[in-house]
């Protein structure tokens, strides 16, 4: 809808706009009836859980409701900005989440410009198959693997005793100054390869004429990709850069109750572990819920932020 007509309809009174609506339901009933499911699944789900954010404001416990649990005001906000621990967790989780931008936004573009340069369409499927599969194994699964990988006997540390990088084997997931790294790349080696997706989808939308007229004007492959290839994906990267940046403070935390343990938890506690630590395992559901809140709210005003500077960059065009 143009601008203009966006106005129009805003000068509409309510009526005459409750109207207009129900007639255009009224022509599109059985694909508009398809949504339904999943409006109620949000309602429920997403939205009356809204009213429990309440309890960052009072001093709620198991014996208590919604209703009756008392009043503290900003109290548990109060103690969160004196709470070394939390501290320690925002550290960790912006530390990790900035190494995943940095590495992990750049893979997935520059795996999928590879994929779709491969000529062979036998093994671009192959590599495809192969870099999807981590993305359908579980945390779980994964964890257990890199766990054994590098134990003191495990394959890590034999490769590097037989290479001579080392004299005396050691479990590096227990030295907490590598845990940063062991996330940021195991989380790439995950889902690097399904992230290559929708980049592939947009690849293959692109007009071969485009390519064409570039060989012909001489073009190496290499100029073909930064002048035709990367442009054209220009909105999608805008997008998931900014949902990137909006989630900084969202540390994957299958991941982390996985890998972390006693000796590396000083630099593995992201926020969302001890939100939970705090509040199923403490039971200080109140301080938990006010972590959360507190997340949330400079989640949004990232991704708001996120979005003004990519529309900018973008000649004003939001992708949102």
């Amino acid at each position: 809808m143009a601008k203009s007509d966006a106005h129009l309809e805003q000068r509409k009174p309510m009526g005459q706009r409750i109207r207009d609506f129900m007639v255009d339901y009224g022509r599109q009933w059985e694909l508009q009836s398809m949504i339904l499911p999943g409006v109620i699944f949000m309602i429920i789900f997403c939205y009356i859980p809204i009213y429990g954010l309440t309890i960052a404001f009072k001093n709620y416990t198991v014996i208590d409701t919604l209703d009756t649990a008392p009043w503290v005001g900003l109290e548990n906000f109060k103690i969160i900005l004196s709470d070394k621990y939390f501290w320690d967790s925002v550290v960790n989780t912006l530390g990790i989440s900035f190494l995943k931008l940095l590495i992990g936004f750049v893979i997935p573009i520059v795996l999928a410009i590879m994929i779709f340069e491969v000529g062979h369409t036998r093994f671009k499927k192959i590599v495809q198959t192969v870099s999807y599969l981590p993305h359908f194994l579980s945390w779980i699964v994964l964890g257990g693997m890199l766990i054994t990988w590098f134990s003191t006997t495990g394959m890590f540390n034999q490769l590097l005793l037989d290479l001579g990088v080392i004299s005396q084997p050691h479990n590096i997931m227990l030295d907490a100054g590598k845990y940063w790294w062991i996330a940021t790349l195991s989380d790439i080696w995950k889902e690097a390869g399904w992230g290559t997706i929708l980049y592939l989808a947009i690849m293959s939308k692109i007009d071969p004429t485009y390519y064409e007229a570039a060989k012909i004007d001489g073009a190496s492959r290499l100029r073909q990709i930064w002048n035709i290839t990367i442009p054209n994906m220009k909105m999608i990267i805008s997008l998931n850069l900014i949902l990137t940046i909006s989630g900084l403070l969202g540390s994957n935390l299958d991941q982390t109750l996985v890998l972390m343990n006693s000796q590396n938890r000083a630099r593995a506690e992201v926020i969302n572990s001890y939100v939970y630590r705090m509040g199923m395992t403490q039971g200080d559901f109140s301080y938990a819920t006010a972590v959360g809140l507190g997340v949330s709210i400079v989640s949004v005003i990232l991704l708001v932020t996120a979005n003004k500077v990519t529309s900018k960059l973008n000649d004003n065009q939001s992708v949102l």
